[in-house]
């Protein structure tokens, strides 16, 4: 009886031990946590790399970016759970939150949540100085990329078109990513190209670095004006002189990148991942790795968040940190 009894309370703790050991598992699984980005010639594929392994902190955290089509493609990810979290461009946020812009007629993405305001992303608009384009009303006739669908490029591009009296009929569309528009406008077969990304962007740094002959076209006068009144995302901004090889300042308009997630996602998760973004650590890796890294700072993290709603994971961080009340 003795051995029978010793055997079982030996097999019952056993069980217990197992039981305990696999709570320990659980309650150590990471939280993986994916940003989709943009494709990986403009700014939000590197600025992810950079932020995805700064808030890494495995076995709790595991972050990683994901190369996508850009701002429309990652709201579809986030809502179908193929991503997290992703970058989405102020504007397409909050049409995407609100059901309104592109969005008219399709159901609101009423579980869209805002972790940060990351920088602002300047309207490029690169054409072949041999094409003699001066003015984006210049553009018409001529062969024109307006980036991929599932960007925010294709959108900003189709209103800055519009602002100016050119309509997609009016030009040889192309919808290519830029590092494509890049190739192809070295062989002359296509003539200007947009792309609405963080400057200095690797495909246009390694087509002014060619020599192939570039500008960049201001957008400015009335019509600009105009298009920041009617879609106030836009705001007047400038890419300095010497962004871009053999290329001076050039005034244009720019929109907030913003960084989001869903009301799904944990509210630890998301007070994890924001705290990990605004660490000292993050902040070396963002200071030291692009150009625009430096522009991302805590004081405005909250900047242009008016139209997609904070997750409550995030709002705690920036109430402990004294942002919010």
């Amino acid at each position: 009886m003795q051995s029978k009894f010793t055997r079982r309370t030996a097999s019952i703790a056993l069980g217990l031990g197992a039981l305990a050991l696999a709570g320990a598992a659980l309650a150590q699984a990471p939280a993986f946590f994916r940003i989709g980005t943009g494709g990986t010639a403009g700014t939000y594929y590197p600025i992810g790399g950079l932020i995805a392994n700064a808030i890494s902190a495995p076995p709790q955290l595991v972050s990683t970016a994901v190369a996508s089509n850009g701002s429309v493609a990652n709201v579809n990810s986030i809502v179908g759970g193929a991503a997290e979290s992703g970058f989405v461009q102020a504007d397409v946020a909050f049409w995407a939150y609100s059901g309104t812009g592109v969005y008219e007629g399709k159901p609101k993405v009423a579980e869209l949540r805002s972790i940060a305001n990351l920088y602002p992303e300047s309207v490029h608009l690169v054409v072949r100085k041999a094409a003699n384009v001066k003015s984006v009303a210049d553009l018409k006739g001529k062969k024109v990329s307006l980036d991929e669908p599932g960007s925010g490029t294709l959108l900003n591009a189709k209103a800055i078109l519009a602002a100016f009296g050119v309509g997609e009929k009016d030009i040889s569309a192309e919808y290519l990513k830029p590092n494509q528009a890049a190739e192809k406008m070295k062989d002359g077969s296509v003539d200007a190209f947009f792309f609405t990304g963080g400057y200095p962007a690797a495909a246009i740094s390694e087509l002014a670095s060619t020599g192939s002959g570039i500008a960049i076209l201001p957008i400015t006068g009335a019509e600009a004006e105009k298009l920041a009144k009617d879609s106030p995302f836009f705001a007047a901004d400038e890419i300095p002189a010497g962004t871009y090889k053999d290329v001076g300042a050039v005034k244009t308009v720019a929109v907030g990148a913003h960084w989001v997630t869903s009301a799904k996602i944990s509210n630890d998760t998301v007070y994890a991942v924001t705290k990990a973004l605004w660490s000292d650590k993050t902040r070396a890796a963002l200071d030291a790795g692009h150009a625009k890294g430096k522009v991302i700072r805590k004081e405005t993290a909250l900047s242009g968040l008016q139209g997609v709603p904070l997750h409550p994971g995030a709002e705690k961080f920036y109430k402990e940190a004294g942002l919010l009340k």
